[in-house]
């Protein structure tokens, strides 16, 4: 797994355009259209889901202090909102390798 390589975007529209046999340029728009859907509804409703796979979920966090590694001074740290992705349990079975009990 150390020396694979990993897929990138050109390949991964090869991919998608020899499964379901159409062009690569329709692949692309498909994953374009998959990225405007995916911020539209982050911004609408605050979560958006590709099922079988990941949830994305906007997070504020709160304004916080934190600390200058360096010098050890205090900073603020202001509050901001953030898109956590949340891999589906299904996913992560799949993938990842059981713990012992």
């Amino acid at each position: 797994m150390e020396d694979a390589r990993k897929m990138g975007k050109s390949e991964l529209f090869s991919h998608f355009a020899e499964r379901f046999d159409i062009k690569r340029t329709q692949s692309r728009e498909f994953f374009d259209e998959l990225a405007a859907l995916a911020e539209k509804e982050l911004k609408r409703t605050g979560e958006f889901v590709i099922p079988g796979m990941v949830k994305l979920v906007l997070k504020k966090t709160n304004a916080r202090t934190g600390r200058n590694p360096a010098t050890g001074q205090p900073i603020p740290i202001a509050a901001k909102t953030v898109v956590k992705a949340r891999i589906v349990k299904q996913l992560k079975d799949a993938v990842l390798p059981k713990k012992p009990a």
